[in-house]
């Protein structure tokens, strides 16, 4: 993988694409979840690679993608990836996000719509504004202090423990987690959350016309992701298949069944 960077008024975006990219064939864009970063796709960049063309990022202010001030939102974000995959001349691309990677997915194809070809969540949830409870939303805005009231180290052991089932997906989240200062980390994983509420409050319609797949770890224990996920396929009819032996951060848990179904 080449490793690039685009450049933004707030800072600079790291990311990846095929050393050698192959014509004609489709782009799959992995976007991790917050306070992750490109290392978590590593067993997809690994077995697509080969026969698609794969570009995974750092998402601003997480991983390489520092320092970058905290002074966007989700639909900025949108737009910066637009900027990249037009710079990497991407058309209709398949969209892979994992937890908050999947907003930024549905923000995408909100600014973006009929620009994607395909759609994957792993361990996401919707953004429309009728699958949230108010308390819900006032919880996202107001996680800041309870962030900083944990001590570094047990705040790593939850963090590690809670978003995984592996001994691999453990050790992931744990290097993501240790490259950030506590400050830092806690500022970054507060303002996401505050971010995800604003998108929810915005109350877009959020449709999505192309094809998708819902996929959520069968140990997944981050917030309510499964009721969610539940939801969400019964009110549209997205297919959406539990992953086995997985919590979270499900396609480093399982990759195996992750990439067959991809």
């Amino acid at each position: 993988m080449t490793e690039k960077i685009h450049s933004t008024p707030l800072g600079e975006i790291h990311y990846w694409v095929n050393n050698n990219p192959i014509e004609e064939a489709k782009t799959l864009v992995f976007l991790p979840g917050l306070a992750a970063d490109h290392t978590l796709f590593v067993h997809q960049i690994e077995y697509f690679s080969a026969h698609y063309n794969v570009l995974v990022w750092d998402a601003p202010a997480h991983g390489k993608s520092r320092p970058f001030q905290l002074a966007f939102d989700l639909e900025d974000i949108a737009r910066y990836l637009h900027e990249i995959l037009t710079i990497e001349k991407v058309e209709k691309p398949v969209l892979v996000g994992q937890s908050l990677g999947g907003y930024i997915c549905q923000m995408y194809m909100e600014l973006y719509p009929n620009e994607v070809s395909h759609f994957v969540s792993i361990d996401s949830a919707p953004l429309q504004r009728q699958y949230y409870q108010n308390w819900e939303i006032w919880m996202l805005k107001h996680t800041k202090t309870m962030y900083l009231s944990i001590p570094w180290k047990m705040l790593i052991q939850w963090g590690t423990q809670g978003v995984s089932q592996t001994v691999e997906g453990r050790a992931n989240m744990k290097a993501m987690m240790t490259n950030y200062e506590r400050i830092d980390y806690c500022n970054l994983v507060s303002f996401g959350y505050l971010m995800l509420a604003k998108a929810v409050e915005q109350n877009r319609p959020y449709n999505i016309t192309c094809p998708v797949l819902l996929l959520c770890g069968d140990h997944d224990q981050a917030g309510s992701c499964k009721r969610y996920s539940n939801n969400w396929t019964e009110k549209t009819g997205f297919p959406l298949l539990v992953v086995p032996n997985a919590g979270h951060n499900s396609n480093i848990d399982n990759p195996e069944f992750v990439n067959k179904v991809l």
